[in-house]
């Protein structure tokens, strides 16, 4: 670190966070931590099984009138029912990992546009025409606004920011880092709407016991557009004035001895030939989608209901889209640089993209058995309730009930993953209490978007973490699981105390949450 560079005492804060680091980075191969908390699941879930360990409750299911009584028992995977799950399930658990195929599908088409040359001569042109001081906050910004693209954040945004902090001098794991807290950080909330405002709305609504009220999809649409600034804002600031001090200075010998030359000086006339192939090419594929998505009854809107958000077919293929955007436009610079010469040409690049991802893959198939075999035991979700009903039982007044679901989600995001499967358990027990101390239920929406997203950066658990660490190896050779959380962690912690200091100003000055969602019944 750039303390210890220069021989000056760290603080105690970079002191614990370099332990961390160290600590992290001592522990065993991530698929054999994985594999040694496979055995740690199996063996908690017998004891818990033996012990009788059960939880009801009330879950809000999508399509539901109200809410179903659920009745859930801890499962033994050291049983003979368990067993049989443990023998016969994980080529379906790997198949229903739905990570594996969104990251095959994606880094296909990015693959292709980072060989050829597209990605390192648009970081020229990025560079070119962004104030340097601006390129942190643009960064950001564009990782939070991500979420209306699903997971394009992750596979595109963050790969690329480490690239462009390099090309500029600066250290790319500030860059990977930024990136990562603006995608993960942020995710629960944007300027626009989003899937994930329709998903927590709908379960809301499922809670609510009177059928008279009920919360709209922009129910927390003011709250989250001035989050957005906020996630920006600090994020940028947490990067620039701590992340990127304690990183130090970048020297090319940190990384592998195959890594790239980062993309630097003026384009070259093939290059910027390209680079306008590919503009055009962007162009057209936009206006095929767009041709696909506009009109009234487009094959992308929703066949029954013609959103072009919700559940609609547009959202569904993000995906897909950012392999044909990137595959086309690759395709056209390729053509257009004289980088493309022939079939191979084409070949080539995707193939060495998914030889590059042979240990990835390797290790979201461990991870996929770890994840079906934590929800097979149900101690995720027993744990959930248990504390969900402690918090009910406390008596908490409005305030210290908002920063206690806060808590409570940012500890059980370490462990279960996704939005929905939370709020599907939390949101019976919590809109019920919210709304019997005369508080809309768009408050407590808000409260668990606030302890969702920061926890995102700094879980192993979280389903792109080994992919981020991935992305990291390419500047840094001994790079591991302690070096990213220790890299992350600040973010959590500073977005944890700062968004929560606005969502509970935010109710004591009683300012809508949205249109027409106000703070009180």
């Amino acid at each position: 670190m750039s303390q210890a560079e220069v021989g000056a005492k760290p603080s105690p804060l970079q002191g614990v966070l370099d332990w961390i680091e160290r600590v992290g980075n001592k522990v065993p191969h991530p698929v054999i931590i994985f594999l040694i908390l496979i055995a740690f699941i199996m063996v908690l879930s017998a004891a818990f099984q033996a012990a009788g360990s059960t939880v009801t409750f009330e879950q809000a299911q999508i399509g539901a009138e109200e809410p179903v009584t659920v009745t859930v028992a801890a499962q033994s995977l050291l049983d003979a029912d368990g067993l049989r799950f443990v023998f016969t399930s994980p080529v379906a658990n790997f198949n229903n990992f739905g990570v594996v195929g969104v990251i095959v599908v994606a880094m296909i088409g990015v693959g292709m546009a980072e060989e050829v040359g597209l990605i390192a001569s648009f970081i020229k042109r990025l560079v070119k025409v962004t104030p340097p001081r601006a390129i942190t906050f643009i960064i950001v910004l564009l990782g939070v606004l991500s979420s209306i693209a699903t997971d394009a954040g992750y596979l595109v945004l963050i790969p690329l920011a480490a690239a462009v902090f390099l090309s500029l001098g600066r250290h790319p794991l500030a860059g990977l880092a930024a990136a990562f807290a603006g995608v993960g950080g942020g995710f629960a909330v944007n300027v626009l709407i989003t899937p994930v405002d329709g998903m927590l709305a709908e379960i809301t609504n499922e809670a609510i016991a009177d059928p008279a009220n009920h919360v709209a999809i922009t129910g927390n649409l003011f709250f989250g557009i001035v989050s957005t600034l906020l996630v920006t804002v600090v994020v940028t600031l947490l990067t620039e004035k701590f992340v990127e001090p304690r990183l130090g200075a970048y020297h090319p010998s940190e990384g592998p001895e195959t890594a790239d030359e980062p993309p630097s000086g003026e384009l070259s006339a093939e290059e910027k030939n390209g680079l306008r192939w590919a503009f055009w090419a962007f162009l057209g594929t936009t206006a095929v989608v767009l041709a696909l998505s506009l009109p009234p009854n487009a094959l992308l809107r929703n066949p029954e209901t013609g959103s072009l958000i919700e559940d609609s077919p547009l959202l569904n293929s993000i995906i897909f889209l950012i392999l044909v955007y990137f595959f086309v436009m690759g395709l056209a610079y390729g053509k257009g640089a004289g980088t493309i010469h022939g079939s191979m040409d084409v070949i080539n690049p995707m193939t060495k993209t998914i030889a590059g991802l042979s240990g990835l893959i390797f290790l979201l198939l461990v991870i996929s058995q770890f994840i079906a075999y934590f929800n097979y035991s149900n101690l995720g979700t027993i744990a959930a309730v248990n504390m969900a009903d402690t918090l009910e039982a406390a008596n908490l007044s409005t305030v210290w009930l908002i920063l206690g679901l806060i808590a409570m989600t940012a500890i059980i995001d370490i462990f279960i993953g996704g939005v929905v499967p939370k709020w599907a358990i939390f949101a019976p027990v919590f809109v019920p209490l919210f709304i019997q101390l005369g508080i809309s239920p768009d408050l407590a929406m808000a409260a668990y978007r606030v302890g969702d997203s920061p926890v995102n950066v700094a879980t192993p658990l979280m389903p792109y973490f080994a992919l981020i660490v991935i992305f990291a190896e390419r500047y840094r050779r001994k790079v591991g699981v302690g070096s990213v959380i220790s890299l992350m962690l600040p973010y959590t912690v500073v977005l944890l105390i700062t968004w929560s200091a606005l969502l509970v100003v935010w109710y004591l000055l009683g300012i809508p949450l949205g249109p027409g969602a106000s703070i009180y019944l």
